[in-house]
């Protein structure tokens, strides 16, 4: 069983010294990962817009005044060629996410029709589709499912004030189900959401005190879309970005810590301190769901002058 980590625990880590902190997350980085290694994912919107859910930082929801618009699922083949070119491209994992408040059986079965294909062109499978009903995460991992993506967003304190249309149990049954089925967890959170260093710290507890641990762990830095509520906020500073990625690696040693979400707002250097703090994972390719992200040569051009190279 891992440590269990206190919230206060948790915040005296993000209080030490810059350099201690990191010094300290990549001893632990180095003693259960490749330090110059870095998993590469690729993620598609197979359903984009529409959602039902009132999160404050999302632009697919229906509830939103933004410049997305509710668009029917793709088909499989277009489903397939993106797994293609995210494989030629280097990626290992291939991320499948719908805006659903949550899968209805005939969604869930096209999903599963994707997750197979994609699965048979030798690609790590990964879908993130909202909250899961009894017996849908079984379904997903006989379809060869690897891994499920929910994430908890944020503390438990502010949860309400980022989502009104789903609660916090909510968040945690769904992992639950995906945990039972045997599917391994994706799970992280959004940070730059106008939340406290001590919210952070709760967000950060609450995820490594998941039993067992989730083997993925995105930590997104908030995209601001015009028409959502969180559009506005004040950005988080990318040094405190780091201290989040370096209180993950050393609170949950042996997951994958993703860049995610807001690295085309993150310079050269900001990207390569993360990783010396503990980050080993970076979704891989041009767009994230509806949001923008650094295009392929650009990455592989970082990944070459850190002298790092893909798992």
């Amino acid at each position: 069983m891992a440590e269990k980590w206190t919230v206060s625990e948790v915040v005296e880590l993000f209080a030490l010294p810059f350099n201690d902190l990191v010094y300290r997350a990549q001893c632990v980085h180095r003693q259960h990962f490749d330090p110059n290694g870095v998993q590469l994912s690729t993620l598609i919107s197979i359903k984009t817009g529409g959602c039902s859910e009132d999160c404050g930082y999302c632009s697919q929801s229906a509830r939103h005044s933004t410049a997305v618009e509710n668009q029917p699922m793709l088909d499989l083949g277009e489903v397939v060629a993106a797994a293609k070119l995210a494989r030629e491209n280097g990626a290992t994992r291939f991320c499948m996410g719908a805006a659903w408040r949550g899968p209805k059986q005939r969604d869930l079965d096209s999903v599963a029709e994707m997750v197979r294909a994609v699965r048979d062109l030798g690609l790590e499978t990964c879908a993130t589709l909202g909250m899961l009903k009894d017996g849908q995460a079984e379904q997903l991992r006989d379809a060869g499912l690897d891994y499920y993506n929910h994430n908890i967003d944020t503390s438990r304190e502010r949860y309400g004030e980022i989502i009104s249309t789903r609660d916090y149990e909510d968040r945690l049954d769904t992992l639950a189900k995906v945990r039972n089925a045997g599917i391994h967890v994706c799970c992280g959170a959004i940070v730059g959401m106008g939340e406290s260093r001590e919210d952070r710290a709760e967000l950060i507890a609450e995820l490594a005190n998941q039993d067992p641990q989730p083997e993925s762990v995105p930590i997104n830095s908030l995209v601001q879309v015009e028409g959502t509520p969180l559009y506005g906020s004040e950005p988080l500073d990318h040094l405190e970005f780091v201290r989040t990625i370096a209180a993950a690696r050393i609170t949950m040693p042996k997951s994958f810590v993703r860049l995610s979400a807001g690295r085309r707002q993150m310079n050269e250097a900001t990207q390569a301190l993360c990783f010396l703090a503990g980050a080993n994972s970076m979704f891989y390719g041009e767009k994230l769901l509806t949001t923008g992200n650094p295009d392929v040569e650009k990455d592989k051009a970082l990944l070459g002058k850190l002298g790092m190279h893909a798992l």
